[in-house]
């Protein structure tokens, strides 16, 4: 088994529910044990300005998957959600991005593991501090990540 850490983020329909919808989906997912699922947070989007802002989380869980069959489940989560993919970076009802698969480091067309924009990104340091502040990825801490962040557009889901 190997710890994965997996970023959730929705901004169409009802963003808060979908983030649980699809962490209930991927917590059921016959391969997956010891699903955790960090706080929900609202915040701006990123990229493409003109959208509403987001719902974020992240998911750690253990997985015997290899990581092309975990993104393969993870994309067959998101359409069955309804997502459509338009146009980078736009709006969404739901995205599952894999940050980490263990120490994992992979190239691939498909998938590049660690996430490579996942330190620049509050809204995924955020809620992957909640779940693993001590966790070291290539060198670099989370908490060491988060504070060199501006999170002031981050807002806790109640």
């Amino acid at each position: 088994m190997t710890r994965v850490f997996i970023a959730l983020g929705a901004n169409l329909g009802d963003p808060v529910a979908q983030l649980r919808e699809a962490s209930r989906r991927l917590a059921g997912h016959p391969a997956v044990s010891d699903p955790r699922l960090s706080p929900l947070y609202l915040s701006d989007p990123v990229g493409v300005t003109d959208q509403p802002r987001f719902a974020n989380a992240v998911m750690e869980l253990q997985t015997h998957l290899p990581p092309l069959a975990l993104l393969e489940a993870c994309q067959a989560i998101e359409q069955a959600m309804g997502r459509v993919r338009t146009r980078r970076w736009g709006p969404r009802t739901i995205d599952l991005d894999i940050l980490f698969y263990g120490e994992l480091k992979l190239q691939d067309s498909r998938l590049e593991l660690p996430h490579p924009r996942w330190r620049d990104r509050a809204f995924v340091v955020r809620p992957l501090h909640d779940l693993a502040p001590d966790l070291v990825i290539a060198g670099v801490s989370v908490h060491e990540v988060l504070g060199r962040l501006d999170c002031s557009d981050l807002q806790p889901v109640g």
